[in-house]
């Protein structure tokens, strides 16, 4: 049983790993099943409390992922209907995987921009701030699943 668990878990950790880009793949939720899996063999057993840290960085991570992009664009100066715009376009995006997720934030918050009153250019550079909070949202799951396996590999093999 153990020998499954760990194959699962190593399963786990690629789908995890891969849905840091395939936006219908929730990554770190995926990694942290592989932790989960991993502590219920003899090879490693995680405390109650790195389990629960993990979990909490799992949700905060996760819910970044759908503000960050927002953030980015108002970093960049984007107006308050740049920043509804990429909201709005990362839900539409969800319809229009795996592409809508990248460009649903960039094109909302362009159109919220140019809805807003703002010229072109000013408009492009709040789709930009959005683009690069997605790439960051991005960096940090890939981060977070990196981290897992570390973690995963770690325990495994010790």
């Amino acid at each position: 049983m153990e020998i499954l668990f760990v194959i699962i878990g190593i399963i786990c950790l690629v789908l995890g790993l891969a849905g840091c880009i395939v936006p219908m793949l929730p990554g770190p939720p995926i990694s942290y099943v592989a932790l989960i899996l991993l502590h219920f063999t003899s090879q490693a057993e995680y405390t109650v409390s790195q389990l629960t840290l993990w979990l909490v960085l799992v949700i905060i991570v996760q819910l970044l992922d759908y503000f960050v992009p927002m953030w980015g664009s108002k970093y960049i100066g984007g107006s308050r209907w740049g920043a509804r715009g990429c909201l709005l376009g990362t839900i539409v995006g969800l319809f229009f995987m795996p592409m809508g997720i990248i460009l649903g934030p960039f094109l909302g918050a362009v159109i919220g921009e140019l809805l807003g009153g703002n010229d072109t250019t000013f408009a492009l550079k709040s789709g930009v701030g959005s683009l690069m909070g997605f790439l960051f949202g991005t960096l940090l799951k890939c981060m977070l699943c990196g981290y897992f396996a570390w973690q995963f590999f770690t325990g495994w093999l010790s």
